[in-house]
């Protein structure tokens, strides 16, 4: 099969012999396999597949499920997405079919694909680990990132006010478009005086944070007493110097997770919720990721080159074939 290499820090189109699947997987013939960031870190050399992953980039694809292993034989045939440990930058691809979601009829395949990884990074960490309710208002940084677009709609359907910041007016735009209650651009604006206006001083009740940094004390001025701070990357670095005494005083938490090392129970247990959960707003046509630009599988790296430039708005993705 055809697959994308990582040599010296460059991407280049190969050939790996077709992956088996064994116990609980599945094999998938791959339509399209979204990009994300952590993609373009690893193929810098910073961020290492776990142990037992594929070397090869790509954590979320669509397809059609083609062979399958003990426990999964019920899903051959399937027109299925899943969210992968590697692997999704070629023709075919190992999934376990605990991370599989069923594709409807309303999606196109390079939709499907470029939903698992910031569907259950949202849902895990803005609704689990930041325990976001109806009505209350949140702070996402990269609003127009796919994380963020996808926290944008998510949050809208669940009844949260979402809050983001953006690099520059137009996303902002696009950021309110795509239904964002207020939209800060972070070049001309303090975003910190930005939400204590927004909320008339009371602050958010989360804050989703990729930046890390020096972002993390301006983050926690935002949050209202009880607050949450959420982390789930460090842009700026994975150091920051905050207040302990603000902490205890206004009963903040601070948290944070990385998806790609969970266990695949844990994983099965995040797709069960959203299969439930938000499955059912896919279905009914009401929940579709924001694309970007696609590109077919041997210009991988034109597509590295479109999210590090910065430009996108959603989601870019590989295509080979709809």
């Amino acid at each position: 099969m055809r697959a994308v290499e990582i040599k010296d820090g460059q991407l280049h189109l190969g050939s790996r012999p077709t992956p088996r699947p064994g116990k609980g997987e599945v094999l998938v013939k791959v339509a399209a396999a979204g990009v994300n960031r952590p993609d373009v870190i690893q193929r810098k050399g910073l961020y290492p597949p776990p142990p037992g992953a594929s070397d090869i980039p790509g954590l979320e694809i669509s397809g059609t499920v083609v062979a399958a292993g003990q426990g999964a034989t019920h899903l051959i045939g399937g027109k299925i997405c899943a969210l992968v440990t590697g692997g999704g930058y070629a023709d075919y691809c190992l999934a376990p079919a605990g991370t599989c979601l069923p594709i409807p009829e309303v999606l196109r395949m390079s939709e499907a694909a470029a939903m698992p990884e910031t569907l259950f990074t949202v849902w895990v960490n803005l609704f689990e680990r930041g325990f976001a309710a109806e009505g209350d208002t949140v702070l996402v940084h990269g609003g127009t990132s796919g994380i963020g677009t996808m926290a944008i709609r998510l949050g809208t359907l669940f009844g949260l006010e979402v809050i983001v910041t953006c690099g520059s007016d137009e996303k902002c735009a696009a950021a309110i478009e795509l239904g964002a209650a207020h939209a800060i651009n972070y070049q001309t604006t303090d975003f910190v005086d930005a939400v204590r206006r927004w909320t008339e001083e009371d602050g958010v009740a989360v804050v989703l944070d990729m930046v890390g940094g020096d972002y993390v004390a301006r983050n926690l001025a935002c949050l209202a007493d009880d607050g949450r701070h959420v982390s789930i990357a460090f842009q700026r670095g994975p150091s920051a110097e905050i207040s302990i005494v603000d902490i205890m005083r206004r009963r903040l938490t601070l948290t944070g997770s990385t998806l790609r090392p969970r266990d695949i129970s844990f994983k099965t247990m995040v797709r069960d919720e959203i299969a439930q959960t938000v499955w059912p707003y896919v279905e009914g046509n009401r929940l579709k990721p924001v694309m970007d630009m696609s590109f077919p599988l041997e210009e991988a790296g034109a597509a590295h080159a479109r999210m590090e430039a910065g430009d996108h708005i959603g989601k870019i993705v590989l295509v080979t074939g709809e």
